[in-house]
């Protein structure tokens, strides 16, 4: 896949994970590299269940890397935290 189809991949995937996880996008660079970083535990996380990782882009690889980024997100808010405006 090209740089700019991983992006859009990411892109897309990051959005619906942010929605999933918490109604409420992270920003759209923090989206985009959760995304893409999602994409690949998504493969990595598929493969090792002998799946058919992230193969190019089409519907099932955005559904490999929304769960892979539902993944990634939920670490993140583990290691993060939620932060409070304000504080």
């Amino acid at each position: 896949m090209s740089i700019l189809a991983w992006l859009i991949l990411g892109l897309i995937a990051g959005f619906i994970a942010s929605k999933l996880v918490n109604n409420s996008g992270e920003g759209m660079i923090l989206d985009i590299v959760l995304g893409i970083v999602g994409a690949f535990v998504g493969g990595f996380l598929f493969s090792f269940a002998g799946a058919a990782p992230v193969t190019g882009f089409n519907l099932y690889s955005v559904i490999v890397a929304v769960i892979g980024s539902v993944v990634v997100l939920v670490l993140y808010h583990a290691i993060v935290g939620r932060r409070s405006i304000g504080t």
